[in-house]
Order: structure tokens, then sequence, then C-alpha cells
């Protein structure tokens, strides 16, 4: 028998039941299951049947067909083909006769398994028995979890214990019968806390400072004066949020402008310790500088709809900042959790210039999603605003101090990034619950009542006993039946493991792959030793100067030679740098200053610094007589001497000023040294670097204050190469909120027989031969505490020095750098 209308409509991708007007024979009556014989337990008999088999199309806010099965009164109600049941009536109520499957078209679940005969007879006893129904059971959207603020009351402290999260896990240890370990020693909290705050390793000289302090409070002030080291930080935390916000340097999108980085940006809001709440404001409602993140990818060719660059904000905005999954949702109501399509789509619209139309499964559905956010329960988008204005309004949604989602989604993200297990598993799953409830909420609300400060959060595990007690296996944490014992032995990840190779040997990445204003964090990157000052011809060059080419001439005495030299110019419109008459840079786009490493071409005593300048006619396809326009020139040279990596003992930098001559003939060898420049006129200086129009003290210093770390540019700054990739840098395509601290076969062979390891140890090796060749039994000791913290044993020392060889060869350091960057104690954080 054929049901019309509403059949084909209430069809579950899993499960589902359906209604409809007509009455079944009396034939058909005979055939049905009979009802069970005894008294009905809703609880225990009904309600796993109705879970089981009909609430992922009729439950928790699913309505197919529109009909419900949240409450009695819904079900009795039924859709839009009339009662679901008729109470006392089983065998002329629709349900039973869709799940017994009378019509082979029509039996619900449509999918999945059926009833089974029994579960059919409970249904009709129920139904005959009067459907009651239990009070307080509801198949309804139960109320967001992990959502409101809470802060817990701090119990008393015990024993000497002060840290608030010691003080909520005493409870805890109680209840599961545990007494803490000891907390580790100093030289393993010390390589703790230096990897996990800042990325590095500690040096030889910091780690005897630390453990020859005799002061109680020695931990905590070392993680206050680790956290308060701005560079460092930055750099090292640039790799959770790349990952976490899919920002990379090179990759799919960014060649043809389907996607924007965000460094300069993200490397800023970390170096300043960017309030949390600010931070998440202005990744949502972006400045110019962020908006990569939620502008997404443009993918080419033709890609699934839930990967259009709107749906692509959605499930990110959800994913990162409430540790909610969208991802199902995006193509069909979940099967996983309780978000439907509407809601990915109704997110995902307040992102779009236009309505979106609702795309199931990759067929359109012809019906359009209200905008909206995923949680109501914290206000509302104004569907017909402007979308800038619908921006504003989700990041005050987002970040408001009633949002108490976003600061346990972070807080359980620290939490897991130190311990190694989140206080949530998974990170992205915040609908879960947590081990310890009472910390997690209490965590949340103490960021939220310190200023969203992460930095106060972090330094607040890091001085927890919790934190300092011994490391337990990964297998033990990864147990279903998890209790918390300490923090898991952790992988380094792959830009910790070359920036621990790197602080081996001295040898760093040469340069960023990006630009990074290096100065925010450390402001005397960017100070000048001599200030450079815009120069030309005439003094008012800055409003207004004829279109013409300049050559210039500054003759430099060096009493030294330079060890390292960098010279940073821009010119407006373009330049040519020669010196000594060769010529070493141009460029023609004065809003990005040039940086080139000059020391090559530099001598002891006397050398010529010559620049050809083009002030270019205002407008080329403009004849008129006047062509003029702004024009000037300035260029820093930053010039030192060194000797053995020692502190800088001589400093020779200079830049450009009165002292500069001009000419605007172009005369045969006016780039060369023995030039007769007798007649040449003297610059006029226009002003400082931060004079109108062009305004760039901040990029001029932040290319200094890049060449000023040149050679020492760390693993988080550059380009993925297959080291990186094997030891887990992902391709940034994706969120990805935490990496894998197991070994990959992928791994082992890169780690053996990778081109790009064997290259960093030979390069490594050269340059500690350089440095520690004197005495073979030194270099093993110097090698030993930079990576492990600690001298050699007797044993060790004497394979290292069979190793190395006397005297010193540079293959046997090769070897030895090997066999202790294998060494579970080097790669993994005790």
């Amino acid at each position: 028998m054929k049901r019309p209308l509403t059949i084909s409509v209430l069809a579950c991708l899993w499960a589902g039941c359906a209604v409809a007007l007509a009455k079944i024979t009396p034939e058909q009556a005979k055939s049905l299951p009979a009802p069970a014989s005894r008294k009905v337990d809703f609880v225990k008999e009904i309600k796993p049947i109705f879970e089981a088999s009909c609430i992922k199309c009729h439950g928790r806010g699913r309505t197919k067909g529109d009909l419900s099965i949240e409450s009695r009164e819904t079900l009795i109600k039924g859709g839009e083909s009339g009662p679901a049941i008729i109470p006392g009536k089983s065998a002329e109520s629709h349900l039973i006769e869709l799940v017994a499957g009378l019509d082979p078209d029509s039996v619900m679940p449509q999918k999945g398994k059926r009833l089974t005969p029994e579960q059919i007879g409970l249904l009709r006893a129920w139904i005959d028995q009067g459907a009651p129904w239990d009070a307080g059971i509801s198949f309804a959207k139960p109320p967001p979890v992990n959502f409101f603020p809470r802060k817990p009351e701090v119990p008393v402290a015990r024993r000497g214990v002060t840290n608030p999260i010691d003080r909520l896990l005493q409870a805890y240890y109680e209840t599961h019968g545990l007494k803490p370990a000891k907390p580790v020693s100093d030289r393993v909290f010390v390589r703790r806390a230096y990897l996990d705050a800042i990325g590095l390793l500690p040096m030889p000289e910091e780690l005897d400072e630390f453990l020859a302090d005799k002061r109680s409070d020695k931990r905590d002030r070392l993680v206050k004066r680790l956290l308060a080291d701005n560079r460092r930080y930055a750099e090292h935390w640039l790799t959770f949020w790349n990952d976490a916000l899919r920002n990379d340097y090179r990759g799919t999108g960014y060649i043809d402008g389907g996607r924007e980085q965000i460094t300069g940006w993200l490397y800023s809001a970390l170096a300043t310790n960017m309030p949390f709440n600010e931070f998440v404001r202005q990744l949502i409602d972006p400045v110019p500088q962020s908006a990569g993140f939620s502008k997404g990818i443009v993918w080419r060719g033709v890609v699934n709809a839930s990967q259009t660059p709107q749906m692509q904000a959605a499930q990110n905005i959800s994913q990162v900042f409430m540790g909610v999954n969208l991802k199902c949702a995006s193509c069909h109501d979940s099967f996983i959790n309780d978000w439907m399509l509407s809601d990915s789509y109704g997110l995902a619209g307040i992102f779009s210039d236009q309505p979106l139309e609702m795309v199931h499964c990759d067929k359109p559905t012809g019906q359009f999603a209200k905008t909206k956010f995923i949680y109501p329960e914290l206000g509302d988008i104004d569907p017909k605003a402007e979308k800038p204005e619908r921006l504003k309004q989700l990041a005050e949604l987002v970040t408001s101090k009633k949002d108490g989602r976003l600061t346990r989604t972070i807080v359980n993200r620290l939490w897991a990034r130190f311990m190694g297990r989140g206080l949530i598993e998974p990170t992205d799953e915040m609908d879960n619950p947590a081990w310890n409830q009472d910390l997690l909420d209490w965590l949340a609300a103490d960021l939220s009542d310190n200023g969203y400060d992460l930095k106060h959060t972090i330094g607040l595990i890091l001085t927890s006993q919790a934190y300092q007690l011994p490391a337990v296996p990964m297998t033990e944490q990864a147990s279903k039946e998890f209790v918390f014992r300490g923090p898991v032995l952790r992988r380094l990840s792959g830009e910790q493991f070359l920036d621990a190779l790197a602080a081996m040997t001295g040898v760093w990445h040469e340069q960023p792959a990006v630009q990074v204003d290096f100065s925010i964090a450390e402001p005397q990157l960017g100070r000048f030793a001599v200030e450079p000052k815009w120069i030309w011809k005439d003094a008012g060059a800055a409003e207004k100067t004829e279109a013409l080419t300049l050559y210039w001439r500054k003759e430099v005495n060096l009493p030294e030679t330079a060890t390292e030299a960098l010279a940073v110019a821009t010119c407006d419109n373009s330049f040519k740098l020669f010196i000594n008459g060769k010529e070493v840079t141009s460029n023609s786009d004065y809003n990005k200053p040039k940086l080139v490493d000059i020391r090559s071409h530099l001598v002891k005593g006397r050398n010529l610094f010559a620049v050809q300048s083009v002030n270019a006619a205002a407008k080329a396809d403009d004849k008129s007589t006047d062509q003029s326009n702004p024009a000037g020139l300035i260029l820093y040279a930053r010039i030192r001497q060194t000797t053995n990596g020692k502190p800088e003992e001589k400093v020779m930098d200079f830049a450009t000023d009165k002292t500069w001559l001009w000419s605007t003939t172009k005369a045969d060898g006016w780039e060369k040294p023995e030039f007769d420049a007798s007649d040449w006129q003297a610059a006029a200086e226009l002003g400082n670097l931060d004079m109108a129009p062009w305004q760039l003290g901040r990029k001029f210093t932040s290319v200094l204050a890049a060449a000023a770390l040149r050679g020492q540019v760390r693993a988080a700054l550059v380009n993925s190469d297959p080291l990186l990739t094997a030891l887990g840098r992902p391709n940034r395509e994706q969120v990805v909120t935490s990496r894998s601290s197991t070994a990959t076969t992928l791994q082992a062979l890169e780690m053996m027989n990778g081109a790009t390891l064997a290259g960093l140890l030979e390069r490594g090796a050269e340059q500690i031969v350089q440095e520690l060749s004197k005495s073979n039994r030194d270099l093993i000791v110097t090698l030993y505490e930079r990576a492990l913290a600690r001298q050699p044993t007797k044993e060790e020392l004497r394979l290292a020095e069979e190793m190395v060889g006397t005297p010193v060869k540079r293959e046997g350091v090769e070897d030895l750098l090997w066999a202790m960057t294998m060494l579970p104690e080097f790669q993994l954080i005790y």
C-alpha cells in the first residue's frame, strides 16, 4: 500500500519514524507482532528504541516531515500527516504500521537495522497502556554544556599547596586514592619550562645560573622571566597559532591571491601579548592585517559546497574558538552530534554578501538558511545588517563575558599543550565532560578575570605542582580509564627539534621566509647607531621636485674588516646601489625597503658607496611639461666587527645624510672609488625616517630588525622542508589544533637517511670544529650540556672521545651529533 506525501520527506539517513492518516486493514492488523503481555517500562525499554531509531530525524531539534518526538505531546500531535500514535490503540497508530514494514516501500527506519518483532511488541504494549511518559524525559536538543561562565570556590590550601590549580586537584587526588609524586629535579624542570614557554633548550650558562640559585621561589621566577622574553615567546607560539589558524608562508592560494597570510599581525599580537578576547575579535571582525584567517582559501576549480570561503570561516571559527566540529554539518545534518546543516549555513551566512542556499551533500536544496549564531543563548545576529556590521556583532557575541565556551576552549588547549592531554578530550569537542570540571571552569573564569591574559594562565600552569610532576607514559594518558598523574612524556615538535639542533651547533636559518617586524618584541633591534635621513638635491623634494636621475657618492673608511655588513635602502622612485664599482642591488618599489648583504663587497680601509636614483615622471602618459613629484633617497648600513661570536666589538654603521654628494651627470666611472667628485654637491637633508609622504619608519625598522637577526632565524619562521614535514608540521590547509607525539615510519626514514638532516649535521659539525676544536673533551662536554642539560657519564665520554677523535675530526663530530639527536633524552620532553 503506497503512502503519498510524507513518506519520502521523512526518510532519514540513519533512522526515522513517520505518520500518515490512512488506517490499516484488519488483515494487516492480524499480521502485526502481538503486544507484550506485561507492563512496559518507558525508560528502560521504549526510550532506548527511540534513541537508536528515531531521534536522528525527529529529535534533538530535527523535525523531518514536521514530526517531533521530543515529548509525548509532540509525538501524539504528529507531523504533516497527522498523529503518530493514538494512546490505547496501537493497531490504529501509524507509527506501528511503519516500523512493522506493512508496506515495504514505507518501512521505518528506512536505513540501518529494522526493529525486531519484540521491539514492535514493546511499542504496541506501551501505546495500548496509554503511552505513559516519565517526567523529565525529553528528546529535545540539550542545552549547551561547558558554556556559561562558572567560577568555583578554590579549596583551602593544605600542606603548603598554594597554586589554585593544585588546590583544585586535592579532592581529585583523594577521590582516586593518589598521592602526588615528588616534583622533578631542577635540571628536568628547567629544560621542560624552556621548551614549553619559549620552545628552546636552556644554554649551559642559563642552566648553571638556575642551579646555583638558592631562592625557594626560583622556579616561579624562571617562568616569569621566560614569559617576559617577548621575541622568543612569540617565535615559539607562532607554530601553535599557524597550525590552528591555517597560516603559512607559501602554498595553495598564495600565488593567485586566493589566500592571504596573517604572519605580521600574528607575530605582533603574540609579541605584545594581545588580550585573547581582542585577538579573537580581530580575527572574526578583522583589521586588514588579520583578514586572511576569515577569508580562507579560494580553491581552484570545482569544490564541494562545504569548502566555500564562507563555510570555511564558519567551520574554523567554531572549531578553533568554540571547540565545535561543524564539518559534518556542512554537508548534512551531523551523525556524530546535534549540529544541523542549517546551523552551519546560518553561521556561514554572516560572512556572505548574499543569502546562502543550503546544499545537502553537494545538491542544492532551494532553501536559504537564516543567518544566525550557533548559540542563540548569547544573542542574535541581525540578518538584515550589512556584512561589516554582522561581523562586528559576531565578534561581540563570541568574546562576550557571557561566553564561557571561548575561555574554556583556550585554557583546555593550553592545558593539553603542557600536559599532553586536555581536561576535555578531544580538545575540539568541548561538549564532552571534563575529568575535572571545577579546574576547567576556574581556569576559564580566571582568564576572563585577568584581562584574557594568556601569559597569566600559562604562568599559572607552569608554576603548578601538577606541571612539575614526573612525566608519565603516553599509553597511560591515552587510556579510557584515564587518571591524571602528571604531564605526558611528549616529543619535541619539528620546530623544537630543529631549534634544539641549532642551539647545539650554532647553525640557524639565515633569514625568515616572511617579513616580520622583530623590533615589536625587541625595540633595540630596530634602533639605529646613527640616524638615517631622507636626502635629495633640494630641501623641498619631499613635497615636489623635478623628474630626473641623480648620482650619489659616499666614501666610508672601515678601520676593521667587517664580519657582518648589511644595507637597507629605498628610493622614490627607484635606485641601483654600487659598492667599490660593482652593482650590488636595485629596487623599484619604494614602499618595500630593500635589504642586501654587502660584506663580501667591503674591504678594510676606504670603500665607496654609489647610488643611481631615479625620480620618475608623475604620469608616464602625461605629456605636460610639469612632471614634478616627491623624491627622496634613504640608506642605512649596519656594519659590525666581532671575534669568534663574542659580543660586538666595533660598530661601523653609517647612513644617508648631508655628507653624501650628488650630480645629475652620469660621467664615466662615477661609481668607482678613484673617480674625482670634487665638483659634486652636498645633499639636502629632507627629514627623518617617518616623515611624510613616505612614512616608512615601521617598514624600515622591520627590515633592519630582521637584518640584525640574520643567521639566527628559528624554524617557526621558515618554509617547511622534508624534515619538518616528516616531524609533523602540517600543510596548514586545514585547522590543526594538536600534533601527534607518536613516531611514524616516515620520521624514522628521514632521521636515518634524510638529506635535510644530513646537511644540517654536516654544517653544524663544521661550525663546532671551528668553535671548539682545541679539546675533544671540552667539545663533548659542551655538546652534552647544550643538548641534554647535563654532563656525559664516564662511559659516554669514553665512547664520544673515540668517535670524535684526537685531533678532532669533522666527520667524528657529525657522527656524535647524529647519535645525540637520536637519543630519546634529546627528542622527548620529560
